[in-house]
């Protein structure tokens, strides 16, 4: 048995224990209890709770109490905002791409191509929706890695319900979901993700759309370079240059993404935001999923808009919805793979995600009080 198996192993091992140490605690003694370091890491740690409240110390340090109704107290809770959610989204952020980036180092495309081989059908759509949890890409820079796997003969499925799951669910999106709506909401969130990716990736190999890709695709070479061995080191290295890489990229929409969300935390009222995108409103969720897709950004640079949607009385389904449409909707992303596949198959492509969001948007405003 190799070092690296032996490594799973102990991993596995610890992780199987600490959940059964929990349940039990919740058996035992009480649910409230388990529940308790759950809540401390969604708060805490990745929610940087502490550091909110210590911004607002130092915020109104410098320019003073004011009351609440009061445009110097907005202003406060505007900078805030900005502070609060820029510090904590880049934190994240590059300690997530980082760890993510060094995983992902073990599975080099010409490594996922063959372990995507050896599956069919169904169980190989769900293999091919939960590879792409491990790609911290946007759905732009997914496109390549789909034409990869199509000219590698892989099934329609398999390379659209990854190309469908990697800018949406990746690990780095659940992470910084639980700091800012919980465990629940963020759990449900990437599963809603994972069925539609399966679910899509079906529809297109079932109904033989996938066949509409561009020749340049269908006929290209693959080519398959065996990855030389990584170190250490070198892992490092790669996980180093993609967190960077991958910050640069989107730290200008996560300014702009929390700006707006700064804007909507304190300067647009609530009744606004509750008579248009609450849950009841019917025509909220569509309308999420329309304003979203035009806009390119990935999971960073939405989730603060988001969170300033939800805390004012957007409807949780209605927030998904519009999270899902930014992130895998794009209409940069649409252009571009328009490159690589026929019309009709982006058009199918385009109406199957849209139908998906926007079905886990009513489900999600009709049954949200479950992950509240």
């Amino acid at each position: 048995m190799t070092k690296r198996k032996i490594t799973i192993i102990i991993a596995s091992s610890v992780v199987a224990l600490l959940a059964a140490a929990n349940i039990l605690v919740g058996i035992i003694v009480s649910w409230d209890a388990a529940k308790a370091p759950w809540n401390f890491i969604s708060s805490q740690i990745l929610g940087m709770k502490w550091l909110n409240d210590l911004i607002w110390k130092i915020v109104q340090a410098v320019s003073g109490v004011h009351s609440l109704e009061t445009w110097q107290y907005k202003v406060q809770s505007s900078i805030q905002f900005f502070v609060y959610d820029i510090i904590k989204i880049t934190v994240l952020l590059c300690f997530l791409i980082f760890v993510i980036s060094y995983i992902q180092s073990y599975f080099p495309p010409e490594r996922t191509k063959k372990i995507l081989s050896k599956y069919h059908g169904i169980g190989a759509n769900i293999i091919g929706a939960l590879l792409g949890t491990v790609t911290p890409f946007c759905s732009c820079s997914s496109i390549p890695i789909f034409i990869g796997f199509t000219r590698a003969g892989l099934s329609t499925g398999v390379t659209f319900s990854f190309l469908i799951s990697s800018p949406l669910v990746d690990l780095g999106s659940l992470m910084l979901l639980v700091g800012v709506f919980g465990w629940p909401i963020a759990i449900a969130y990437v599963v809603a993700g994972l069925i539609i990716s399966v679910i899509g990736g079906t529809i297109i190999e079932k109904t033989g759309l996938g066949k509409h890709v561009e020749d340049f695709v269908s006929k290209g070479e693959s080519v398959d370079i065996e990855s030389p061995e990584l170190t250490r080191k070198d892992r490092i290295i790669y996980a180093r240059d993609q967190m960077w890489g991958t910050f640069k990229k989107v730290f200008p929409y996560m300014l702009i993404g929390v700006a707006i969300g700064a804007a909507i935390h304190n300067v647009i009222p609530r009744e606004w935001i509750e008579n248009i995108l609450g849950s009841e409103k019917w025509y909220g969720v569509p309308l999420a999923a329309l304003l979203g897709a035009p806009m390119y950004a990935d999971i960073f640079g939405t989730l603060p808009v988001a969170e300033a949607l939800y805390n004012k009385g957007a409807g949780l389904g209605t927030v998904l919805t519009f999270m899902m449409s930014v992130t895998a909707l794009s209409l940069p992303s649409l252009i571009m793979l328009r490159k690589a596949v026929k019309p009709k198959l982006v058009i199918a492509f385009l109406i199957i995600v849209l139908i998906g969001i926007i079905a886990i948007g009513y489900l999600f405003n009709l049954f949200g009080y479950f992950f509240i």
